[in-house]
């Protein structure tokens, strides 16, 4: 093996290795953390509440930076394998616009900014849709991997 083919396989497992923690990070937190911490007291609850992103923010700033450093490694490395596939780029470029927005509502929804508090009082809609772009962003990653194949 090569030592840039074994930093691709490397690069590959972080990007969904990062993936599979984020995702599933945030489902844990809307689906079953979120419910059960809804019947805790406000004290707790907010006690919790605020513990919980604490630490999920170092995950999500780290797994953001990771996601970003390893896409872009990855997309560089392949793009000339899909020179003129249009199909491809379309995917990725979807893909990666999208990452962004998810990015974007991740990072609102557990940081401390004053500006984005509207988005925080209404975490459930907004961690749900933030789901629901991430599985986008999978599906739209799955349809380039197997509709361009190599």
């Amino acid at each position: 093996m090569e030592p840039l083919d074994a930093l691709d396989v490397l690069a590959r497992w972080i990007h969904i290795g990062v993936a599979i923690v984020i995702l599933g990070g945030s489902v844990f937190n809307r689906f079953v953390l979120m419910p059960a911490a809804e019947q805790l007291p406000d004290e707790a609850h907010e006690a919790l509440r605020e513990n919980v992103v604490a630490r999920w923010r170092m995950f999500l700033r780290a797994g953001i930076m990771m996601f970003i450093i390893s896409g872009f490694f990855n997309y560089f490395r392949n793009m000339d394998q899909h020179k003129g596939d249009a199909l491809y780029h379309a995917l990725l470029g979807s893909k990666i616009i999208l990452a962004f927005g998810v990015f974007f509502l991740l990072s609102a929804l557990s940081g401390k900014s004053k500006a984005l508090d509207g988005l925080r009082q209404q975490k459930k809609k907004w961690m749900t849709i933030t789901i629901i772009l991430a599985a986008v962003v999978v599906a739209l990653a799955g349809a380039a991997k197997v509709l361009c194949k190599l």
